[in-house]
């Protein structure tokens, strides 16, 4: 997954405990100063990182102090937010949001002032007080996100990071931390989270994994160490993610639908629930995928189907026309319900 041979750092965060620990597991990585880990020249903005898209995730490690620590409120898979301990990943999905702000290059940025985050999201949990009522997020916890921009199971492979963050939700009764992921870490197993971490195994047909989620763990693999990190302390969800609308789309799913049911045990199945996610796409990143992983973008890219939209943070993504989507959401709603009808789906976006 990683052969780091260069690391770029901002001078404090070489300098920090987290930071000194990295670099000591990378002994043969060229360390490299950098004045900001937004600001990278010959990775952020150099078009030419198109055509060396997994070389760059695989050898380049950026390390960085993160400078906001808000927690914001999200309803869908999270209650909030939670400020990420990375942004980007060593895995390459070609359909990934994240390089879309990074500009051609979308390694694994590492922010090593970790103390500061915990405590931000420790005042956060301390404030909130006991979930009043349920809702789709949790039933009595508060769900905080802690892997937005990242994957936690590959950060884990870098630093203590995301043990960091599992211990730390250990110690919160009424709040839970939540991470989405697609590799199989069979480290992660070892931290003890006592019911206190949902991890979530995105998953979708394994014809459109192997082609669209590159160097990420087999789907059946996901689908097998679920009952291991169950019986590890964790919450085990899954993200039906993304949902890419295709020619025998409705067939692949429920061939996986029917792989949930046959391979997962019934402990893992009684306490499970699912997300939908639909596809968004962006033009910049169709354009960078053209560079790298042009196949990917036959099943990606279709003007036929979708429409643009403005997201939350002001940028235009592609997203499937209202009557396209609402009629696939329901179409995968029934072949939840006809297949794997334990498959509690907390939200369909």
């Amino acid at each position: 997954m990683l052969r780091v041979t260069e690391i770029h750092a901002e001078p404090a965060a070489a300098a920090s405990l987290r930071g000194r620990q990295i670099i000591a597991r990378f002994p043969e990585a060229r360390l490299v100063e950098a004045r900001s880990h937004w600001r990278i020249p010959h990775l952020h903005g150099n078009e030419g990182n198109a055509e060396r898209w997994v070389q760059v995730k695989r050898q380049t490690l950026v390390l960085g102090e993160r400078k906001s620590f808000g927690i914001r409120p999200n309803g869908r898979s999270a209650d909030w937010i939670a400020p990420g301990l990375s942004n980007g990943c060593a895995m390459a999905c070609a359909y990934c949001y994240v390089p879309r702000r990074k500009g051609f290059a979308n390694p694994v940025t590492v922010f090593t002032n970790v103390e500061r985050v915990l405590d931000a999201i420790g005042r956060h949990v301390a404030g909130a007080g006991p979930k009043p009522e349920p809702n789709q997020c949790d039933d009595r916890a508060w769900v905080y996100d802690v892997g937005e921009n990242g994957d936690c199971s590959v950060d884990d492979l870098i630093s203590d990071n995301t043990a960091d963050l599992v211990r730390a939700f250990r110690r919160r009764p009424t709040a839970k931390a939540s991470f989405a992921t697609k590799f199989v870490n069979p480290d992660l197993l070892r931290l003890d989270p006592q019911g206190r971490t949902r991890i979530r195994f995105s998953v979708m047909p394994a014809d459109d994994s192997r082609l669209l989620d590159v160097r990420t763990s087999p789907v059946a693999d996901r689908l097998a160490a679920a009952a291991d990190f169950l019986d590890a302390g964790y919450e085990v969800h899954f993200n039906l993610s993304p949902v890419v609308v295709r020619p025998g789309w409705e067939r692949a799913w429920g061939e996986l639908l029917d792989a949930m049911d046959d391979v997962l045990p019934r402990r893992v199945k009684e306490q499970a629930a699912a997300e939908v996610i639909m596809l968004t796409h962006n033009r910049e990143l169709h354009e960078v995928n053209l560079g790298w992983h042009p196949r990917a973008e036959e099943l990606l890219w279709r003007p036929d189907l979708q429409q643009a939209k403005r997201s939350e943070n002001g940028a235009w993504n592609v997203r499937y026309r209202i009557a396209e989507k609402a009629s696939a959401v329901e179409s995968l709603r029934g072949l939840i319900a006809a297949r794997a009808p334990w498959l509690r789906v907390r939200y369909a976006f």
